[in-house]
Formats: C-alpha cells, sequence, structure tokens
C-alpha cells in the first residue's frame, strides 16, 4: 500500500501541498517519489514555459481544434473532451482487454530486447473519430470525413524503411492501422514479454495520438547507434517521424504514468 511523502521530502523537492494533491490526481494514486521525479523531469523537458501546478493541472494536451470535428449536420462532434493521461488507461482497457491467446513472434514486427529506440514514422495522426476508439469508447456511427493518406506516399515510406530494414538500420518495421500507435506497440512487445516507455506529442490530442488510425504511418525500431544514420536517410527522403521512446522490460508507461504489466492488454489483429 502507498504511503504519502513526508512533508520533509517534499520540501526538499521543491513541491508544495497543492501541487502534490494535483500529483496524486494525475498519477491515479499517492504517488511514489520515482513517480514524482518523473513528472518533474517532464515539466523540465518542456522548458518550464509554465507554472508547475497549471502544468500538471495541464495533462490535456495543447489540442489544436480540427476542421472535422466541426463538419456534419448540428456539429455533433464539436464537444468530444480529450482525455488526460490517466483516462486514456481506462480506454486502453477498454479497446485492448487481456486476451488467452499469445500473439506470434514476427521478426519483422517484434521488439527482440530492450533499450531499442522506437518512432513513429510519417505524419502524426491528428484524426480518431474514424477508429476503433471512435466507434466503441464515443459511440459514433455517422460516416466522418475521410483523412487518408494518399497511397503512393505510403508505398514510398514502406520502400525507404524495408530498405533500411535489410541494410540491418531498423529492427522492426510495421503499419500503425487498427488500434492506432497503442496496439502496434502492444504487438510489438506481448510475443517477447517486453513493453514501451513512451512520450506523447503535445501538440496533438491525446487520444487522437495513442488511437487514431490515420493510414501511412508505420512504427520502427533500432538500437542506438543506428539513430543518426536513420534520420539522416528520413530527411534525405523527405519523410517525417517522431521519436516515441524505448522497449522495456515488460510495463507499459505513457508519459511518465505507469499503466502496469503489457500482460494487462491484449492486442487488435
Amino acid at each position: 500500500m502507498e504511503e504519502a511523502i513526508s512533508e520533509e521530502v517534499l520540501e526538499t523537492m521543491g513541491i508544495s501541498r497543492p501541487v502534490y494533491e494535483e500529483l496524486t490526481g494525475v498519477v491515479g494514486h499517492l504517488p511514489t517519489i520515482d513517480e514524482v521525479s518523473t513528472l518533474l523531469a517532464m515539466w523540465e523537458s518542456n522548458g518550464r514555459q509554465q507554472g508547475l501546478l497549471s502544468w500538471l493541472k495541464g495533462q490535456f494536451h495543447a489540442a489544436v481544434k480540427n476542421e472535422y470535428l466541426y463538419n456534419g449536420e448540428g456539429e455533433t462532434h464539436k464537444n468530444i473532451r480529450e482525455p488526460k493521461v490517466k483516462d486514456c488507461l481506462y480506454i486502453a482497457h477498454q479497446l485492448f482487454p487481456p486476451s488467452k491467446d499469445k500473439l506470434q513472434s514476427d521478426p519483422n514486427t517484434t521488439f527482440t530486447e530492450t533499450g531499442l529506440g522506437i518512432y513513429m514514422v510519417g505524419n502524426v495522426s491528428t484524426e480518431f473519430i474514424d477508429s476503433e476508439y471512435g466507434r466503441k469508447c464515443l459511440h459514433i456511427v455517422d460516416q466522418p470525413i475521410s483523412m487518408g493518406s494518399v497511397e503512393s506516399d505510403n508505398e514510398y515510406t514502406r520502400m525507404i524503411l524495408d530498405a533500411l530494414k535489410e541494410n540491418g538500420i531498423l529492427k522492426t518495421v510495421d503499419a500503425i492501422e487498427r488500434g492506432g500507435i497503442f496496439n502496434s506497440l502492444l504487438k510489438a512487445s506481448s510475443p517477447m514479454g517486453l513493453g514501451f516507455d513512451i512520450l506523447t506529442c503535445r501538440e496533438i490530442r491525446l487520444d487522437a495520438f495513442l488511437f487514431g488510425e490515420e493510414s501511412g504511418r508505420f512504427l520502427v525500431s533500432l538500437e542506438e547507434k543506428n539513430d543518426d544514420f536513420f534520420l539522416l536517410k528520413l530527411d534525405e527522403a523527405g519523410i517525417n517521424c517522431c521519436f516515441l521512446g524505448r522497449s522495456t522490460k515488460g510495463r507499459v508507461l505513457v508519459d511518465g504514468m505507469d499503466y502496469g504489466p503489457y500482460s494487462d492488454f491484449g492486442v487488435q489483429i
């Protein structure tokens, strides 16, 4: 059972009582010192652009209003609330309940070791309505505007990534499809009993980033020694990418919040 961090330790860490109470709300339980330290590091990496308490209260991402949210009769999608990081744990359990069926290992898509760098290649998804998340969690049944990528762009990106894998630069390459980035990460982790520790893009709605199914995106992993060459080749090819994080020893972490072991989730095939 977790115990509250003492006033002396909080004072040493420069944390006030209101901040500690907000930390508890973000983590979902009495935070450990490691969890507090992780969140403080995230705030530091954000450049302290706002006060710590304001930043913690702002665990909604800086969502940009997307045009497709406002189309359709009566603007029915206008007021879909963006979830916080802790809310996405509940969403993930809804979308990816544990399964007794063990996923078969695929050397092309499965993380084989801890510490691999994980990247999302392609444009970050801003779409979340036309997805499993939209249908199962938001109960959206009307047809939204299509935001799919051009097929020729998909083939071009895949060609570049396959070449990098054949040359030993990439460990894995997998198209991000049903279930979004989160499902692709689970697919890559589960067969070997690994996990992942990722940071999300704060300029994009959190639900769109994790569960959006916009086409033309790929999840790749590689050893740290190949990072520079990989980024150079993508830049030369004019392809965008986003560093997500690293493979871990079996737990799932999103923006510093521990979602538990990979075995708490199933995978959508």
